[in-house]
């Protein structure tokens, strides 16, 4: 499977639904408020993800320190009630819509944020960090889902990866929470606890604001309330457009059949859509991205740098995730979304290799440390800048839309499931061959990764999703 340019008459298809358009500013503002409070829930994602990075050094139970197994085990358990999260979640968003699930998912971040905080054994830890995965999988799936179905389609990538931009900003806030506390109290047998807890104060906006934003246009017409639906789309488009939106969505629906998943994967261009959206799922975490977002201090300390050291060198590696996103949000406006991940992917891939080289060539050298946070920070540019972005943006736009939230809980249960192998095994490859096998490990599943975007990826660039879905469609049933 081959990516070939688009059939010209989807290309023609195209030109009159998918160009730019002038909006109303007051839409464009309206707009843009949404997403920012939809967006609190990438931001507790971020911070709930990066906070155990700093958390965990400090992290003791029965006064003694966790033993490698029980680091992976804290780590991944919010990873399994992630990948359980994306997958029920995605089912729900389908049947109950997105935006009164993204208001329960926040009762949820606020309750195990809580707990985690006070959690007086590790047993205890665990559970509580399952349930802060549940939450955590759940927003990665229909927040993302969310924005792109409010969406224009020539504003869709910029929008969307507003999400990641949270996403990183969050992990940003969870490196300096985790810096400021460690310095403040570095002694204090409970700062892993306040670390903790200041997860809960984001969960709170995103509740309240979850109360005064609209549901998703296209979920009310998909289930037969056209009315409420194109009143929607009047808030965040010119009334034109709204009404020529809102029609064909409609006319859309009204094509379509509605059957469960299980027999739309038996149609072969759904199918192999489906089989791509696992794959693109599967990459964005076979990069090792979480192995530094979740044991960056660890790797730091390991290079050399000294317990505070570390935690303030793992603010760098936040600040760039910040900066990098933003410029990731700037290219998708000018470029497509495949040369976009094969570039990231490349850069991806060389910085692994290198960190797996400098640690082997350059162990037990002042120069280490340094080259190791040098190399984590460019790591992170072309992942946050590039892959990330992406990942999530084609994942919330390439289903066809009877089944998209369905088709992306799957596709997030399996890239949560890919996070809980790299989440739990990282320390235990560390432990057990060292970090220069572990990178160089990371680096040749990268090598794959790119021939399997310059193979297989489709482009989803500058296309309303109803002319997408027709497109692919075409494209794969012949």
């Amino acid at each position: 499977m081959t990516a070939s340019p688009l059939p010209e008459a989807a290309t023609t298809a195209i030109a009159g639904t998918a160009s730019p358009h002038p909006d109303d500013p007051r839409a464009r503002r309206f707009l843009r408020r949404v997403a920012i409070l939809a967006t609190f829930g990438g931001l507790l994602f971020g911070y709930d993800t990066g906070v155990i990075s700093g958390a965990l050094p400090f992290m003791q139970f029965e006064d003694r320190p966790l033993t490698p197994l029980e680091e992976g085990t804290v780590v991944s358990s919010l990873l399994f009630g992630a990948a359980l999260g994306s997958f029920l979640c995605g089912r729900i968003a389908d049947r109950r819509g997105r935006r009164g699930l993204i208001g329960a998912l926040a009762v949820v971040f606020f309750l195990a944020a809580v707990v985690c905080a006070f959690a007086p054994t590790i047993g205890v830890m665990i559970a509580a960090r399952f349930a802060l995965g549940l939450a955590v999988g759940g927003a990665s799936v229909v927040v993302p889902m969310y924005l792109a179905e409010l969406a224009p389609a020539a504003r869709r990538g910029r929008i969307v990866t507003t999400n990641e931009l949270m996403i990183v900003s969050g992990q940003l806030a969870a490196f300096v929470v985790n810096a400021l506390l460690a310095a403040v109290v570095p002694e204090h047998a409970a700062v892993w606890r306040w670390m903790l807890v200041v997860a809960s104060l984001p969960a709170v906006v995103l509740f309240f604001g979850m109360l005064v934003v609209p549901e998703s246009p296209r979920w009310l017409i998909l289930h037969g309330r056209f009315a409420e639906g194109l009143a929607v789309l009047r808030r965040i488009r010119t009334e034109h457009h709204a009404e020529r939106e809102a029609e064909e969505i409609r006319r859309h629906e009204e094509r379509a059949v509605r059957t469960p998943l299980l027999t739309e994967l038996a149609v072969p261009w759904i199918r192999r859509v489906f089989v791509i959206g696992l794959r693109i799922a599967m990459v964005q975490q076979l990069t090792g991205v979480n192995s530094i977002m979740y044991y960056g201090v660890q790797i730091l300390q390991k290079s050399g740098f000294d317990q505070q050291g570390a935690l303030i060198g793992q603010i760098a590696n936040g600040v760039i995730s910040v900066l990098a996103t933003f410029v990731g949000i700037a290219l998708l406006g000018r470029m497509g979304r495949r040369p976009l991940l094969i570039t990231g992917l490349i850069g991806t891939t060389t910085s692994l290799l290198l960190v797996g080289g400098a640690s082997a060539l350059l162990a037990g050298t002042p120069a280490l440390p340094f080259v190791v946070l040098s190399l984590t920070v460019t790591f992170l540019a072309f992942q946050q800048g590039a892959v990330s972005p992406v990942t999530w943006l084609m994942l919330a736009e390439i289903f066809p839309a009877r089944i998209r939230g369905a088709a992306f809980g799957l596709a997030a249960l399996i890239l949560w499931l890919t996070n809980v192998l790299v989440g739990f095994l990282f320390p235990q490859l560390v432990d057990g061959i060292g970090i220069s096998p572990t990178f160089f490990l990371f680096a040749v599943v990268g090598v794959g990764a790119v021939v399997f975007v310059e193979r297989c990826l489709p482009e989803t660039r500058g296309r309303s999703l109803e002319t997408l879905e027709a497109e692919l469609r075409e494209r794969f049933a012949r």
